[in-house]
């Protein structure tokens, strides 16, 4: 039996067998083979592909990227946001690669990019949908538009996005996994577990890790056990908008954005979504013996470093970094002296000694 087939069998069998706690370990070794066998499939089929990935060179603060099907006015939406000039069309593929633009708000430049739409069953590959998928893998935020005659597509995007290890508006799962030689497999646990320990331990040796110390910090479900074993996730904050609301207005969820990108409506409210959702901090910058620059900050993402700062402003920064002091909530007491790994807090203030 070939890889596909199994992988089949295996979606199937998960499918019919009812999840309880009698069930439990099965499915977990069903789950895990499944997800082993989806990386091997994906790694095959990178060798062998001859498509060009997408590419984008990442500029301002963060990035921003549309996603969603052909034709629900992303292109339309990223001209109204930005000064990009996408080229809107009433067809499909309109866009065909990455078109960036710039969206200027509250002292922050972030990159807004019109991503090539997506279809059912992109995960698998159709539509080029791997290379879509890869690309949107590098995004800070996703936004996920669809129009008000395709509100379906909300969960067909999402489940496309979950089938190529994009999880949205999740954390990664509070587990440390240290490989050793030899000792078999044991379990320490912060917290109660619902999951059976004989049911972690299967999951991790069908994953091929008979020997580890594994450190479980969060009550975990068999979903998040599989994919802080696979280490291959990526975690990013999403919004859903619907455009086109200026022609019908349907009921909608209380967490999804109404808009009209050709009429202008709600774009203010979308703006100061994405600026939030990216969690931006003010740094402020203090050269030696002199004063605080208030008036232009620093715009970093929370949970930076002082060597996030100096990659940002110069990459031979950290090379010829010695110290630095901070003001602020981020430290102890005022002009405290810190290194590079020391994690700033919002309007900080920042010198930097090289």
């Amino acid at each position: 039996m070939d890889i596909i087939q199994e992988i089949k069998r295996l979606e199937e069998e998960i499918k019919k067998t009812p999840y309880n706690k009698a069930t439990e370990h099965h499915i977990g070794r069903l789950k895990a083979k499944l997800a082993r066998l989806k990386e091997e499939l994906e790694k095959q089929r990178q060798k062998k592909s001859k498509a060009p990935a997408f590419s984008l060179r990442k500029e301002g603060d963060a990035s921003v990227f549309l996603v969603g099907f052909p034709s629900v006015g992303k292109s339309t939406l990223l001209n109204a946001l930005t000064n990009a000039k996408s080229e809107v069309g009433d067809y499909d593929f309109t866009t065909l690669k990455p078109v960036p633009g710039m969206l200027e708000y509250k002292g922050a430049k972030i990159q807004i990019v019109d991503v090539p739409g997506l279809i059912e069953g992109a995960s698998k590959g159709r539509g080029r949908g791997r290379e879509v998928l890869g690309f949107i893998r590098n995004a800070d935020l996703i936004v996920i538009v669809v129009d008000v005659f395709t509100l379906h597509n909300i969960d067909i995007i999402k489940r496309e996005l979950y089938e190529a290890g994009i999880r949205l508006n999740q954390k990664p799962p509070e587990v440390v996994i240290k490989k050793r030689d030899r000792g078999g497999i044991k379990i320490t646990s912060t917290v109660p577990l619902s999951l059976d320990e004989s049911t972690i331990v299967e999951v991790l040796k069908e994953n091929r890790i008979h020997n580890a110390e594994v450190i479980i910090r969060e009550d975990l479900t068999l979903d998040r056990l599989i994919d802080a074993i696979m280490g291959n996730r990526v975690y990013i904050p999403s919004i859903t908008v619907v455009n086109k609301i200026d022609l019908y207005q349907p009921e909608l969820p209380e967490d999804v954005i109404p808009i009209s990108a050709e009429k202008g409506i709600n774009l203010d409210k979308l703006k100061e979504e994405i600026y939030r959702k990216l969690d931006f901090i003010r740094i402020y910058l203090k050269p030696p013996g002199g004063k605080p620059d208030f008036d232009e900050p620093l715009i970093m993402r929370r949970g930076c470093t002082v060597a996030d700062v100096c990659k940002k402003l110069h990459r031979g920064m950290l090379e010829s970094f010695r110290y630095a002091k901070v003001w602020g909530k981020s430290v102890k007491y005022q002009g405290q002296r810190v290194g590079l790994d020391h994690v700033l807090e919002d309007e900080d203030i920042l010198t930097i000694y090289a």
